[in-house]
């Protein structure tokens, strides 16, 4: 499949998109910074988020609306509060996505309501991304399907019903190019909950494309992952944690974003296919291996000794399995110490 000019499969390196989703701080400068730095860094993509406070949550300071979890970031804050600092303005899109494409890099997003899927679709965005906390939406899956783009839907928390349940809504709908990511909706997430032999059995109960969403502070969820068939991989992304955003924590500044798609290439890159016996490349190491050569100077007549035969570099010389054999066979002619032994010689 293809997401603008990128394939997407296993034939293809691993398509790497950089989430800004708050981390611009609430300024223009700072978010057109992020998308020249994801471009430098080596990213195929950067990815917004669209919404408004208001058309993600209502703004109640009461307790099912409160962030209630010391171990959330975002504890003390009201969802609305919250959203208010997170959300990336809308008139803000439209400069975003040029400067990307001025870099070569595509951007798109992931609505959050039906009118942001309208408010994209004027912008022709290339793709669609359902976040793990809408993949039970299942009227925004129907409506951001029916625009016939590429979907990718995180399937964070979502069971294997539920999964089932987005992917055939998805379909009915008129997507035909699908992209599921295995995501851990915990921010951040350990890799001890990143499951990522999930990717494997996914792709293959759902038949379509399967990537990461990746939430753990390091890369090596994301190596595993295309190491077992992810063909995308999200990651956060920010330009110095210091500077602090709504999930700098646990995103990746530019140098470790670079590392990111240098090591996800040459992963996929070494997965190759099933071969023995050694590529081209090996042939030149194959001198080096052991093999048969005579030990000492030896007369015509003079039998092979464990002395006189030897089993020694370089590999010029018949194989080893056939040492043996040789043992206490005569030579029919001189022979002078280093000479690889073949069949003629007995």
């Amino acid at each position: 499949m293809k997401i603008e000019n990128y394939s997407v499969g296993i034939n293809s390196k691993p398509l790497i998109i950089a989430e800004m989703s708050g981390n611009h701080n609430q300024s223009l400068d700072r978010a057109l910074e992020i998308v020249d730095a994801a471009a430098n860094s080596g990213a195929d993509a950067i990815k917004l988020q669209t919404y408004t406070a208001d058309t993600i949550t209502l703004d109640i300071k009461d307790k099912e609306f409160l962030i209630d979890d010391d171990e959330s970031l975002w504890s003390g804050k009201t969802l609305h509060e919250l959203y208010s600092k997170a959300y990336t303005p809308w008139e803000w899109h439209k400069p975003i996505m040029d400067r990307a494409k001025d870099l070569g890099i595509f951007c798109f997003s992931s609505p959050f309501d039906e009118t942001a899927v309208d408010f994209l679709e004027n912008l022709n965005v290339p793709a669609y991304k359902i976040a793990s906390f809408e993949n039970n939406h299942i009227p925004l899956i129907k409506k951001v399907a029916s625009t016939g783009k590429p979907v990718i839907i995180s399937t964070g928390m979502a069971t294997v019903s539920e999964i089932h349940e987005a992917v055939t809504s998805a379909r009915e709908s008129g997507c035909r190019n699908l992209v599921l990511l295995k995501c851990t909706s915990t921010y951040p997430a350990s890799p001890l909950n990143s499951n990522i032999m999930t990717i494997p059995h996914m792709k293959e109960l759902f038949g379509c494309e399967v990537g990461l969403s990746d939430h753990t502070l390091g890369i090596g969820a994301s190596l595993a992952a295309v190491a077992h068939g992810a063909t995308v991989i999200e990651k956060h992304f920010c330009l110095d944690r210091n500077d602090g955003g709504v999930d700098s924590s646990f995103s990746l500044e530019p140098n470790e974003f670079k590392n990111l798609v240098i090591e996800t290439n040459s992963c996929w890159q070494s997965l190759g296919g099933v071969l023995y016996g050694g590529v081209s490349d090996e042939d030149k190491s194959k001198t080096f291996r052991r093999s048969l050569y005579v030990a000492e100077d030896m007369k015509a007549g003079e039998i092979f000794t464990k002395s006189n035969l030897r089993v020694v570099r370089p590999g010029l010389g018949l194989p080893p399995k056939y040492y043996d054999l040789f043992l206490g066979k005569s030579v029919n002619k001189d022979l002078k110490k280093g000479t690889p032994v073949n069949w003629s010689y007995i």
